[in-house]
């Protein structure tokens, strides 16, 4: 196996698996803290509007930070920063005020903002590091091992987990997040790695220009770009709205909506696991179009039903579907992509992939907001669902008439 044979690949397979459980726990956390402060879903839906906000901001300035600097170092220093902020939401939670109210939200939002900034460089080094530990050859296994991992520790494990430490304590699961940062810093450190030959600088604008010069001339990347932002709108619509969904339609508590999150989980990880032989099998164009025409149904299947079981298997399929998309398009990514551009073309696509997220969280409290005086409160939690799967259904449509590997 990759991971006994290669220590750095072991490493980093620790680094991510740790880091992970806290990004899980945190995941479910974080909004669970927003719904105690408030029930206003635009309010709810500006922490993951902030959290994912410096994708659209830095993502492409950060890419040129990568290729500049040594990128293990980033990760490190992207990890402590991220255990240092943790504790300051630890610290909101002990004083959270009787009631709630706009200024912690605020404050949430602002801490959520910060940690989001500093998972874009981490992200960003992280992944073009990886070619770096492991062969060419092993991209795809090593890709699926490392989804897989972060699957079962920040979906499958960390949820559930943060709604039992919730029911304890409302502070437990982030004092459990800045630990997990911690650990996830140090593991990285042990990599040892032939030291980068860092490029001479120049003029940051001539250096992401050259990055812009070398997508615009890859055209299906630059697709696969714009694709991936347009599901990543659609998805944070569904996850925005889906803690309040879970609450008022579904009937379930912090702990029933972590595993709920967790039944999701073990399609991500059935999906890393297969998702090599499949594409090995059926080939890239053809896997990525199968994830495409999954991607719609988990949409309708919550937006139209109202049962837990119902939802845990539309979460199921959808993480299925992603991991599939995901094992073909950054493998080849990261295979075809010159290692002197890595950082700065990844960052063009991540901007182009992940930018629309913040917009797509802010849909979704938006729609609700806006339908719940005509519609009432549960038909306005299900409208996402449905325009969110109308959205994936073309574009499942757009994708087999124009994606060619």
């Amino acid at each position: 196996m990759l991971i006994a044979r290669n220590r750095n690949f072991r490493l980093l397979f620790s680094s991510t698996s740790v880091s992970n459980l806290g990004d899980g726990v945190s995941a479910m956390a974080v909004p669970w803290l927003a719904s105690l402060l408030t029930r206003d879903p635009l309010l709810i839906a500006l922490v993951p509007f902030a959290a994912s906000l410096p994708w659209m901001l830095f993502a492409i300035p950060a890419g040129a930070l990568v290729d500049r600097s040594d990128r293990q170092a980033l990760m490190v220093r992207a990890d402590i920063l991220r255990m240092l902020l943790t504790v300051g939401i630890v610290a909101l939670a002990l004083r959270m005020p009787e009631g709630g109210g706009a200024g912690p939200v605020l404050a949430l939002a602002g801490l959520a903002f910060l940690l989001g900034s500093a998972e874009v460089v981490r992200d960003n080094a992280a992944q073009t590091f990886l070619p770096a530990v492991v062969e060419p050859g092993d991209l795809e296994t090593a890709n699926g091992q490392l989804w897989s991992a972060e699957q079962v520790a920040g979906h499958f494990i960390g949820p559930p987990l943060a709604g039992f430490l919730i029911a304890w304590a409302v502070p437990a699961p982030f004092v459990l997040d800045a630990v997990t940062f911690a650990l996830a810093a140090w593991l990285v450190w042990a990599i040892a790695t032939p030291r980068r030959v860092l490029p001479a600088r120049r003029r940051l604008r001539e250096e992401l220009a050259e990055g812009w010069r070398w997508l615009r001339g890859q055209a299906l990347l630059l697709r696969l770009a714009v694709m991936l932002g347009l599901i990543n709108f659609m998805h944070m619509m569904w996850l925005t709205v889906l803690v309040l969904f879970s609450q008022e339609i579904l009937g379930l508590n912090a702990a029933g909506h972590g595993l709920l999150l967790a039944v999701g989980a073990c399609g991500a990880v059935l999906g890393g696991m297969l998702g090599p032989r499949v594409s090995g099998r059926l080939g890239a164009t053809a896997t990525v179009r199968l994830a495409l025409c999954l991607m719609p149904l988990p949409f309708f299947m919550i937006g139209l039903g109202a049962h837990p079981v119902l939802a845990g298997l539309a979460l199921f399929m959808e993480a299925v579907a992603g991991m599939l998309w995901n094992i073909v398009t950054v493998s080849w990514r990261q295979r075809m992509i010159p290692d002197a551009l890595m950082g700065r073309v990844n960052a063009l696509y991540r901007f182009f992939g992940w930018g629309m997220m913040p917009l797509g969280a802010l849909a979704g409290g938006a729609v609700v907001a806006l339908a719940e005086p005509g519609l009432g409160r549960e038909l306005a939690l299900r409208m996402p669902y449905v325009i969110g799967g109308t959205g994936m259904f073309m574009l499942a449509c757009y994708g087999a008439a124009r994606l060619r590997f």
